[in-house]
């Protein structure tokens, strides 16, 4: 592994740290902030949004830039935030504060795997975008649960000290290690060529997979330290350990899903949204009880990223002659579904329902998910489309 893509990946598991780990500390910020739990979920969904609508926004803004500037820059921002969020007031201060890193969030990962496949060979660029990605799955095993438990420790403010501090750190990597040249953004495909291929309904339907992937997963994950202490009856002390649990099962499954996606994808996708809906299914019935319920969360997570690895791939292979887009749109597709499933969850919890019912809209994600990926799978065979020819490296 080279040392840029060593500070690439540092950056990317700071990113995806403080993008999760909100959800490990989510009762003690809502305490600590004065407002309820349903309303402290609208700090993941504002994160959400501000990745899907600034992100890419933010890309178009910088194009002109040298990358190394770039990344550097987005870390400054992160790191920034990160202080902010530690000395936040009041809850409206922190969702602006959050947004605000968010759209840093949402344009490091586009510029991230475009300089990341560019500092290897072209054999190696599929391992390359895999180590960025890894620095999500990472998060949630090692930084979420760590995260989480200082939280619990030392009060929630703590928590984004630490994230104060590892932000410093992935800014020097950035300035130590990535070269100086790594070049520009490549020249965008065009606005019509770029709408053009929103019509095809490879692309189109995986964005409603997308959507429906969020809703099964961060409906219930907004909300597991809630759900986890009141209806699992697990002590606090005991969060951090199940997320663990659950981001294991995520980096096993990023794996897995690379597997399928390059043997079966379509196939495999409908096996697994139906297979995910009985794991929802069966994560209501044995919500109240500790060693199933931490069972089905290891085997939850597993399949959520078994199941976007693919999608990713989907998309990536459909929108090959418009990477520009593709860049953008996996980010953005993947995080307005997040903040819609938190919103969801949210409204769900307001109006009366318990943490326990939070699964049973999953199942109805996955019923649906299951019927559009046989369709588009149907419709794909009987025209006999193919995927347009990989565009060169820039």
């Amino acid at each position: 592994m080279s040392l840029p893509l060593v500070a690439l990946f540092i950056a990317a598991f700071a990113f995806g740290t403080t993008e999760f780990v909100i959800a490990g500390v989510l009762p003690q910020v809502a305490e600590g902030l004065d407002v309820s739990i349903p309303t402290a979920g609208y700090l993941v969904s504002g994160y959400a949004l501000g990745i899907a609508l600034g992100g890419p926004l933010l890309t178009i803004a910088t194009a002109r830039l040298p990358r190394k500037t770039l990344l550097i820059g987005l870390a400054v921002a992160f790191t920034a935030g990160q202080l902010a969020c530690a000395l936040a007031p009041g809850f409206a201060e922190m969702l602006l504060i959050r947004v605000a890193v968010a759209i840093a969030h949402g344009a490091y990962f586009g510029v991230a795997m475009v300089v990341a496949v560019g500092l290897v060979k072209e054999e190696q660029r599929g391992m390359a975008v895999a180590l960025i990605l890894a620095g999500l799955t990472v998060s949630n095993i090692v930084g979420v649960p760590a995260g989480t438990a200082i939280g619990n420790l030392f009060g929630w403010r703590a928590t984004f000290w630490a994230m104060f501090a590892l932000g410093l750190l992935a800014t020097a990597a950035m300035i130590a290690l990535l070269p100086r040249a790594n070049g520009r953004s490549a020249r965008p495909a065009g606005f019509l060529r770029e709408v053009q291929v929103l019509g095809r309904q490879q692309v189109w339907t995986s964005l409603i997979l997308m959507l429906m992937l969020m809703i099964g997963q961060f409906v219930p994950f907004t909300y597991i330290a809630p759900m986890l202490r009141e209806v699992t009856g697990l002590e606090a002390a005991m969060i951090p350990w199940v997320l663990l649990l659950n981001g294991v099962g995520a980096t096993a499954g990023v794996f897995i899903g690379g597997r399928l996606a390059g043997w079966k994808l379509m196939p495999s996708l409908i096996v697994m949204f139906a297979l995910q809906g009985v794991v929802l299914a069966t994560m209501y019935l044995v919500s109240p009880y500790p060693l199933p319920m931490v069972a089905v969360i290891t085997l939850w997570g597993g399949i959520n990223f078994a199941i976007g690895t693919p999608i990713q791939t989907r998309i990536l292979g459909w929108t090959a002659d418009a990477p520009n887009l593709a860049s953008s749109l996996i980010p953005a597709g993947f995080n307005i579904g997040i903040a819609l499933a938190a919103s969801v969850g949210s409204m769900l919890l307001a109006s009366g329902m318990g943490y326990r019912s939070l699964p049973l809209l999953g199942v109805l994600a996955m019923i649906v998910a299951t019927a559009v990926a046989f369709a588009s799978y149907t419709s794909e065979r009987r025209s006999g489309a193919r995927p347009p020819l990989t565009a060169p490296a820039a």
